[in-house]
């Protein structure tokens, strides 16, 4: 159950809170976007409606085409949403929020965190628990 923010006064040593980690854990966010960033601007191209003029492509051509298409843009999709990840994790880190659980406001195992820098949840409320 959510206390309020309680929690968080009794575990101001735990290690996913420690100054250090936190500042490699925003690196590592940083690089990541960036990353998805790069990704975004190369596959552009790929996302364009396609050409569907027959004289210049064969029907086959063309549903490869769109099903290259849909592929860049579902891609697309998942890189936004894991970017609108990334900025939040970075604004909890900006707002010194970073490592607790938005959910249940006790701390992120820093296992989770290591493995998902942008986890916004502990582990039991993500699981449903």
């Amino acid at each position: 159950e959510n206390d309020g923010g309680a929690s968080r006064l009794t575990c101001k040593t735990d290690h996913a809170h420690d100054t250090d980690f936190v500042d490699l854990q925003k690196t590592v966010l940083l690089a990541k976007a960036l990353d998805l960033r790069s990704l975004e601007a190369s596959s552009k191209l790929s996302r364009e409606p396609v050409e569907l003029d027959q004289t210049r492509v064969g029907r086959l051509s063309r549903v490869d085409a769109l099903q290259g298409q849909a592929m860049a843009q579902e891609q697309h999709r998942r890189r936004q949403i894991e970017l609108a990840r990334i900025e939040a994790a970075l604004r909890r880190i900006d707002q010194d929020e970073y490592g607790w659980c938005l959910k249940c406001s006790h701390p992120i195992a820093v296992a989770r965190l290591e493995a998902d820098p942008a986890a916004p949840l502990c582990v039991d409320c993500a699981s449903g628990s």
